[in-house]
Formats: C-alpha cells, sequence, structure tokens
C-alpha cells in the first residue's frame, strides 16, 4: 500500500505551536513513512516593511534579521534532535521572505503532498469568527489559501505526551 503523503514540510517558528507540529510530523513521518523537511523563514518582508516605516534603522534591521537567522538555526537543530529521538531522517532549510509565500515556494520545489503547520485554539473557525476575520492567523490563512498541496494545522494538545509514548 502506498503511502497517503511521500514528502511533508512542516513550518518551524518556536511558538508551542510550531513544536507541537513537528512532533506530530515528526510521528506522522514515522508511522507512514514519508520524507520530511522542516522549514524556518527568517520574515524579511515584515523587517523591510518596520524599516521602510521607520520603526527600525537600517542597522537595526540587519541585527535583528541577523538574529533571527540564528534563532532560526538553533530551532531547526532542536527539531533534528526531535526526529533522532524517533529514528526519523529530516531535511531542514532556512528561507528568507515572507512567511506564507516562502513556505508555499519552498514546498512547490520539494514537490510536498503536506504542509503541516501550528494552529493555537482561538484559530478555531466560527460564523462570529469569520464575521470578525481572526479565526486564523495572517501567516496560516495564506498558506492555507495558497498552497498548492494540502495543509494540516495541529492543535493537538497532548501531543507531548504522545510523542513521549511513542
Amino acid at each position: 500500500m502506498h503511502s497517503l503523503f511521500k514528502k511533508v514540510i512542516v513550518a518551524v517558528n518556536g511558538s508551542e505551536q510550531s513544536i507541537h507540529a513537528s512532533m506530530y510530523s515528526i510521528l506522522m513521518a514515522k508511522q507512514l513513512g514519508c520524507e520530511l523537511k522542516a522549514v524556518y523563514v527568517v520574515d524579511t518582508a515584515t523587517i523591510r516593511q518596520l524599516t521602510l516605516s521607520k520603526f527600525l534603522i537600517s542597522d537595526e534591521s540587519n541585527n535583528y534579521e541577523k538574529s533571527l537567522e540564528e534563532e532560526g538555526k538553533k530551532l531547526l537543530e532542536s527539531v533534528v534532535q526531535l526526529s533522532k529521538q524517533k529514528g526519523v531522517k529530516i531535511q531542514t532549510e532556512l528561507r528568507k521572505g515572507a512567511v506564507w509565500s516562502e513556505l508555499i515556494t519552498c514546498a512547490e520545489e520539494y514537490k510536498a503532498d503536506l504542509i503541516v503547520l501550528g494552529g493555537k485554539e482561538h484559530d478555531r473557525v466560527s460564523v462570529e469568527s469569520v464575521l470578525k476575520k481572526d479565526h486564523i492567523s495572517a501567516t496560516n490563512f495564506g498558506i492555507v489559501g495558497y498552497a498548492g498541496c494540502n495543509v494540516l494545522i495541529v492543535r493537538e494538545k497532548d501531543i507531548e505526551k504522545r510523542f513521549k509514548i511513542e
């Protein structure tokens, strides 16, 4: 039987939700035998906007970008360590640009079947939240709206327990 997913990308940003998404995707890769890639995007698009809006001066934006790049490398390494605990091979990639568009581009280049994202409890969709337009983060909304593959938003609260058990 062929696996439902062959190539999976998980978005990493350091939030608790992205760590949960990483754990979930590692367990999924182990069970389904799919290839896995963790991606961190240095949000240079927002840094550029903040600089143009004079919220950051040029030196600050350069320092901030370097800081985010270092943070991204550390976060990707922590996901590699998590995957080693489960005997799962994982690729990593650090990109720069607008987060949602870089993740979509990466998924296209990698020929991913699935993008895994972390989601917050308040990301749940209801009629009221849709009308208020606060039902999903802007980044996740962009990815869900424009991705050429399936997108999974992980909201499982007990994933840390499952990760330790499995």
